[in-house]
């Protein structure tokens, strides 16, 4: 759905905002559409000299069309996309600083913050967030005498056997290494082995010992033990684990708060827990967020700021998150949500938004490495695969990455 942009206003006191969003509606419906309906309309009852015009546009086409637009010279004021990094380093962006007022700036989350800096300085906007949490499947779980939710990879590993021994499930363990979206995988894993991407420092960390490690646990107690399923890990992509969870195929799997949705409406009942790592919980799980950022184009930089105070009223955050059972990204929102009693499902998720960690987003050179994971990381527990061998593949080709920055 789009609404055709045009000029630039028709009046030295009047501006027009082009904004360009993401279609958050799976289902094909027009939510997102009637979400910034609505926002704008409200926005310009408070705002009469500032018009904002929308183009929808589905997340298989929106990176490509602003990107197309910025090489054409024809930036919007606003997108709302999945990356930022690439314009910052090319200097298209404002700042958040240059936009925000001070509380609306300081109310973000704080790994939602470091996640949208580019070499220290904030250019990515969080617009909307989600984090990771271990599922199962409460009924295959008491099937097969499951007591307990595992809290470490010694409880993971006995509570798949279990279920590969006491029930009909298909994968005990769900494990999507596949090239959909084998880098989120990866990171859940890496930071449960008390790693991840980089370190505090921002430098890639890829093939650590720590990090081939818990590649090398993975493949010897749970891939080869055949606890993960009739799928090789490297050919399951997430979408199709994600479908197979909720036809009460799978035991157990790294979820999000939308399959909690769409598994509960097919009956399936969802035990939710932190995801465990070697001898406990681990020290962090994963974020994720979308961004919303300002272009310098048009020279609009008041009245984007402007507008985008609006859009981070706690009013319009939650009603974002609530529609598509997500999270805020404020932490004012994420309080408000955590009290609602309409939410309480979201609580685990919510808890763990504020300690998680985020993809290196903020690097240019993140693009070719997350494909790079996407494309090699099954190899790691093929048969005969070595994980030393495989994330120090993708190591390289990081380093060559950045260097290319």
């Amino acid at each position: 759905m789009t609404v055709a942009l045009s000029g630039c206003g028709n009046g030295s006191d009047h501006v027009t905002l082009k904004l360009v969003a993401a279609d958050y509606d799976v289902a094909g419906g027009e939510s997102s559409k009637t979400y910034w309906a609505d926002l704008t309309a409200a926005f310009e009852a408070e705002n009469p000299g500032i018009e904002v015009e929308v183009q929808i546009e589905s997340w298989n086409d929106v990176d490509r069309k602003v990107a197309e637009m910025v090489e054409a010279g024809e930036a919007p004021d606003i997108a709302q996309i999945g990356a930022y990094a690439d314009y910052a380093a090319a200097d298209k962006l404002y700042s958040a600083d240059q936009l925000l007022s001070i509380p609306v700036q300081s109310n973000f989350l704080g790994p939602l913050t470091t996640a949208g800096e580019h070499k220290r300085t904030q250019y990515g906007l969080p617009f909307v967030a989600s984090t990771r949490l271990l599922f199962y499947n409460k009924e295959l779980f008491a099937e097969a005498g499951v007591e307990d939710e595992p809290k470490t990879w010694a409880d993971l590993e006995e509570a798949a056997r279990k279920l590969k021994a006491g029930t009909g499930a298909a994968y005990p363990f769900a494990l999507p290494l596949g090239p959909e979206e084998a880098q989120a995988e990866t990171m859940m894993w890496l930071l449960s082995g008390g790693d991840g991407y980089t370190d505090p420092v921002d430098k890639y960390t890829i093939d650590s010992q720590r990090n081939v490690d818990t590649f090398q646990w993975l493949k010897d107690h749970l891939v080869e033990e055949g606890l993960t399923g009739p799928v090789a890990p490297g050919k399951l992509n997430r979408k199709d684990a994600f479908a197979a969870f909720t036809r009460g195929e799978v035991g157990m799997l790294n979820g999000h708060p939308s399959l909690m949705q769409a598994a509960e409406k097919k009956g399936i009942e969802v035990g939710k827990v932190a995801l465990p790592g070697r001898h406990g919980e681990a020290k962090a799980s994963m974020g994720v967020a979308d961004w919303i950022m300002g272009f310098k184009e048009n020279g609009h930089r008041k009245e984007i700021g402007t507008f985008l105070d609006f859009v981070f009223t706690d009013r319009n955050v939650l009603d974002f998150a609530d529609q598509n059972d997500l999270l805020p990204v404020t932490v004012s929102a994420s309080e408000a949500m955590e009290l609602d009693p309409a939410h309480k499902d979201l609580k685990a998720f919510l808890r763990e938004l504020p300690g998680s960690v985020l993809p290196p987003v903020g690097k240019t050179s993140w693009a070719a490495v997350s494909e790079s994971v996407k494309k090699n990381i099954g190899k790691a527990v093929e048969p005969g695969g070595s994980p030393a061998s495989v994330l120090g593949r993708i190591a390289r080709e990081a380093d060559a990455a950045e260097a290319a920055e």
